[in-house]
Formats: structure tokens, C-alpha cells, sequence
């Protein structure tokens, strides 16, 4: 359990930051209580992680050497990807991610007014777990979810989460200038192959 706990909490933690989620969180706390922005972020993230662990839980009926070979094949690919995308990426603070997740917050505050805490929290909860949906993060759970001890992928994934949404509520703004897209995006790369290399020599 405890090597699952491990891998999804590293796994979170460094694929979220400077994701569009992690920038949902940024921008909503500097128009909101930080608190409540938080609570809904934490709560998005959290559900999320327990409905991806779940999914992993189905397919875990399959035979176990099915699994690891998925686990190794979507982790390789994830890190390809993720080290491909690097490579066209200049080496700049993240900005499309900034970009998409303002969007997503215009498109729901066509007019600025004061909310209660309850509107704030189902608005931080609404916008994270939309944007949340089909992440490679999600996916990367479920098959970590697959192939270990659910208890330990959500206590990682959950904390992770919550580290990455309060960073962003605290001082995501300040960091994320100084955050490179591309060597955030090259640090995930590297995460998911070296987990790819390590679901591998399981195999062996």
C-alpha cells in the first residue's frame, strides 16, 4: 500500500501543478474567500480521485498480467507524449493553461457579484471537476487503481490534490510566474516513465 500511496501522490502532485485545475484555483482565490475556493477545489479533486479509483477497481476483475502490461503501455505512452510536447514548448512561465482556465471562469461569471460560501464553493467544485474529466491524471489513477491497493492510490491521489490546491490558493499566482511550462511538462514525462520502467521490472 504503501508504494501505492507513493506513486499517486508524486504522480499528482507534479502533473498538477501548472495545470488548467491548478489555475481554476488561482484565479478563482484572488475574487473569493480562499477558504471556500479551496474547500470546492479539494472536494472536485477528491470525488474525482474516488470515481477514477473506482473505474480501476472494475477493471481490476481482468487477469492480473493484462494489467500490467496496460499499466506499462499507458505510462510510456503518457511519458512520451508529455517529452514530445516539451520538446515544441518554449521556456516560458505557463500561460496556455492560465489562459484556458480563465476562460472556463469567464464563461461561468458573466457578471462579477458577491457570493455567498456556498456559491463559491459549488462554483470552485463545478469548474475543477469539469475540467478535471478525461485528464491524463484521471486516467493515470484509474490504472494505478488497476493494478494497486485502492486505499493507498486514494490517500496519495487525495493528498497530492490537496497539496497542488493549496499552493494554488495561497500563492499560485506568484509561482505559476515563475513556473515553466515546459519543464513542469518534461518533470511529468520523466515521472511517467520512470513509472513505466518500474510497472516493467515488475513483469520481469
Amino acid at each position: 500500500m504503501l508504494t501505492a500511496f507513493t506513486a499517486a501522490l508524486l504522480l499528482i502532485t507534479i502533473s498538477e501543478l501548472g495545470d488548467k485545475t491548478f489555475f481554476i484555483g488561482v484565479i478563482l482565490a484572488t475574487r473569493y474567500a480562499r477558504r471556500w475556493v479551496f474547500l470546492g477545489v479539494t472536494f472536485a479533486l477528491a470525488a474525482m480521485t474516488i470515481l477514477s479509483v473506482l473505474a480501476g477497481q472494475v477493471l481490476s476483475f481482468l487477469p492480473p498480467i493484462y494489467l500490467r502490461y496496460a499499466e506499462v503501455l499507458l505510462f510510456l505512452g503518457f511519458g512520451v507524449k508529455l517529452l514530445w510536447d516539451a520538446r515544441q514548448m518554449s521556456d516560458t512561465p505557463c500561460a496556455e493553461e492560465e489562459t484556458e482556465a480563465l476562460e472556463a471562469v469567464e464563461g461561468v461569471e458573466q457578471q462579477r457579484r458577491r457570493k455567498r460560501p456556498l456559491q463559491v464553493i459549488l462554483e470552485a467544485f463545478g469548474l475543477t471537476f469539469v475540467a478535471e474529466w478525461g485528464d491524463r491524471t484521471q486516467i493515470a489513477t484509474i490504472a494505478l487503481a488497476a493494478a494497486h491497493p485502492p486505499l493507498g492510490v486514494v490517500s496519495g491521489a487525495v493528498l497530492g490534490h490537496g497539496i497542488c490546491a493549496l499552493i494554488a490558493v495561497m500563492g499560485g499566482r506568484a509561482i505559476a510566474q515563475h513556473l515553466s511550462e515546459k519543464r513542469l511538462t518534461l518533470l511529468g514525462g520523466s515521472l511517467f516513465l520512470i513509472f513505466a520502467a518500474t510497472a516493467a521490472w515488475r513483469l520481469a
